[in-house]
């Protein structure tokens, strides 16, 4: 049942991905050219997502489980640290230079756009990239041992 649920959520919003013109990296670069041809359909859509956001994680909050019975682990982090500043950066000049977040970039790449086949390579590399820096700068460290 729970792979099924997940099927059909990932089928939804792929399909409202595509409806929306998430999918199109020209619209999205529309809406990001704010002193261009600036276009605010897609603000639309963002501010239906955070509205359905709002309600879910309020619902979200009172629960323990999810609505299959598995458990519900919210993220507990309340503070705007280095990492999300970082990240958010990364994540918004992607999406400007490309005209792909992850989610419509992968409907795009599965609905045979090129470049949106580039874009989730790339996607994939630079997630590779960071984990492995993550790994070398955070490495637990052998602890010293005194010498003779």
């Amino acid at each position: 049942m729970q792979r099924i649920s997940e099927f059909v959520a990932g089928l939804l919003f792929g399909m409202g991905l595509l409806l929306s013109g998430m999918t199109d990296p020209g619209k999205v670069l529309g809406f990001l050219d704010l002193f261009g041809t600036w276009d605010p359909s897609l603000a639309l859509v963002m501010g239906g997502a955070i509205m359905v956001g709002v309600f879910a994680f309020a619902v979200a909050k009172k629960r323990t489980t999810n609505f299959l019975g598995g458990a519900l682990h919210l993220p507990k982090a309340k503070q705007i640290d280095r990492r999300l500043v970082v990240g958010a950066l990364a994540f918004g000049a992607g999406w400007g230079l490309a005209g792909f977040c992850p989610g419509p970039g992968l409907v795009s790449m599965f609905s045979g756009q090129p470049k949106a086949a580039v874009f989730v390579v790339a996607m994939i590399a630079g997630m590779l990239l960071f984990e492995a820096a993550d790994r070398f700068i955070h490495k637990p460290r052998a602890p010293e041992t005194a010498a003779p």
